[in-house]
């Protein structure tokens, strides 16, 4: 399984680095697991928003440390936006984070091949699917859709994937690019479902997949 999944995400099996030990005392108490890696999202961006960031693991000493290996304790999936970083917005630090960020947020078969890497290897109790609001993607998508159809190239690419997102809201009350938001982290939680290595993990209580909205103004990332 690890060389299936190297192999799909195009990355050659050279890149394999030993984990650390996970510090995590209770790792084999996924439930408690799963809480204290929430919790410590949870702490992270309220200091993010309070303007008191402590910006953790970022020492010399943590880099070296990381040199041998690494042991994620939360896997994200979220926007490329520039202004939502997860290690900033969580007020994390290096070895804490395997962050995926492509824009719109989108668990293609890539990004599913490099979460299943993760897990393989580091075995995370914690995927966040991260949007935000008046994501760039999302409404490049409901544009084309409502408008005079999909541009060239990455548009239509955005709007293939988006599309369901989209659909699936139409027609309801409230603003529709925050509707689809919502909507689009919904989709891609069940895409992840779809994934064998994901799915596992799901059913057998090792790992809690959850979706969050970063809110632009606020600093906020409640958890869905």
């Amino acid at each position: 399984m690890r060389r299936r999944a190297l192999l799909a995400a195009g990355l050659p099996l050279a890149l394999h680095h030993p984990a650390l030990p996970p510090t995590d005392s209770a790792q084999h108490d996924p439930p408690h697991r799963t809480s204290h890696a929430l919790a410590r999202l949870a702490a992270g961006n309220r200091r993010f928003r309070l303007g008191a960031a402590r910006h953790p693991h970022q020492q010399p000493h943590r880099r070296h440390q990381l040199a041998t290996g690494q042991h994620p304790f939360v896997i994200t999936l979220g926007c490329a936006d520039s202004r939502v970083a997860p290690e900033i917005v969580f007020d994390q630090g290096l070895g804490d984070v395997f962050d995926n960020r492509v824009a719109g947020n989108i668990a293609d078969d890539l990004l599913m091949a490099s979460v299943a890497y993760a897990l393989e290897h580091f075995d995370p109790p914690l995927l966040v699917v991260l949007g935000h609001e008046r994501c760039g993607a999302v409404t490049a998508a409901i544009d084309a859709l409502t408008g005079p159809g999909p541009g060239p190239g990455y548009a239509g690419t955005l709007v293939r994937h988006l599309r369901p997102a989209v659909e699936a809201v139409l027609g309801r009350p409230g603003d529709l690019v925050a509707n689809v938001v919502r909507a689009n982290i919904a989709l891609q939680i069940r895409r992840l479902h779809s994934s064998p290595p994901i799915a596992g993990r799901v059913q057998t209580g090792r790992l809690h997949v959850t979706g969050a909205v970063y809110d632009l103004d606020t600093g906020e990332v409640p958890f869905l």
